[in-house]
């Protein structure tokens, strides 16, 4: 199959690749000159501009977004639109909220586009690995781009699949994320414990120990030995975590339809406080203390 992928940062050019490796044409378009050079060294063939990129596919034309979420994708859509024809199909594999999946698939629909999103997971490692993907849409429309979910997946059978339309690919990513702040957080929390016991434990042993038999093994864990493996101490890496917005948008979610979740939210604040270099709240709490109990306050 013939596609363009606009955005050929490392996951979206490692995509492209894969699909190359399978015998598809990757049109790859993205503002960095050096990023498409990079994408020309894998097969996949650079395009000057969109409309370049969109001039050298075969109707119906197939273009793949792999930028990031909220705005840029309401730009590029509002770019490509007046480039494609009727039954072109607009995928998008980033993490975009799914109200605005919705949205865009209705607004598309019509012009007579199609809008498929595709919730992305396997980070960097996908290129080796394969890519597990939950897409939304059409059912006709996912049908026809089925050989290019069979070349990304770790298996054409396996580790992708139609979960629904537009927006539930999104709307599932969404929650996949959210799961996934829980899971590394009790992580990060039980070998935090294990490093302050003064049994001088060997965490990266511990971590391997769990790999293989336990009931908590998993690919995150792989990761944490690898992890630890290279940096015992974890020397030189700030206690400082981001999040995409995933975690939040599953959260707000779980607020809307009434369902509990504090292992995700509780996640999700724990990565907030892990940016607090100067916490006004735990400053009045011990000031709290010392008013009610004569608990003493330590200085700075």
């Amino acid at each position: 199959m013939d596609l363009a992928m606009v955005g050929l940062g490392r996951m979206g050019a490692n995509m492209a690749e894969r699909l190359v490796r399978d015998g598809h044409r990757v049109v790859g378009v993205d503002p960095s000159e050096e990023a498409t050079a990079r994408a020309s060294e894998k097969g996949i063939e650079p395009s000057a501009s969109l409309a370049a990129a969109i001039e050298m596919l075969p109707s119906p034309r197939i273009v793949w977004l792999m930028i990031p979420a909220g705005p840029p994708v309401d730009k590029l859509i509002a770019e490509l639109e007046p480039l494609l024809t009727a039954d072109d199909v607009i995928i998008d594999g980033g993490n975009s909220m799914y109200k605005d999946t919705v949205r865009r698939a209705e607004q598309l629909r019509a012009g007579h586009l199609h809008y498929v999103d595709v919730g992305t997971s396997g980070g960097v490692w996908g290129l080796q690995e394969g890519y597990s993907m939950m897409v939304g849409g059409e059912t006709k429309v996912v049908e026809s781009l089925k050989p290019l979910f069979e070349a990304l997946a770790p298996a054409a059978d396996k580790g992708w699949g139609h979960v629904g339309p537009s927006g539930s690919g999104h709307f599932t990513k969404m929650v996949h994320n959210g799961i996934e702040y829980g899971m590394m957080q009790a992580y990060a929390e039980g070998f935090a414990i294990m490093e302050r016991k003064d049994f001088d434990l060997d965490l990266h042993q511990v971590a391997e120990i769990w790999r293989h038999g336990s009931v908590v093994r998993s690919w995150l864990l792989d990761l944490t030995a690898g992890a630890l493996d290279k940096n015992p101490t974890l020397e030189g890496i700030a206690p400082f975590v981001s999040d995409s917005g995933e975690g939040r948008w599953t959260v707000a979610e779980a607020i809307e339809l009434d369902v509990s979740a504090p292992v995700i939210t509780l996640s999700l604040l724990e990565r907030l406080r892990s940016r607090e270099q100067d916490s006004y709240g735990d400053k009045l709490l011990s000031a709290m203390r010392n008013e009610f109990g004569g608990h003493a306050i330590k200085k700075d």
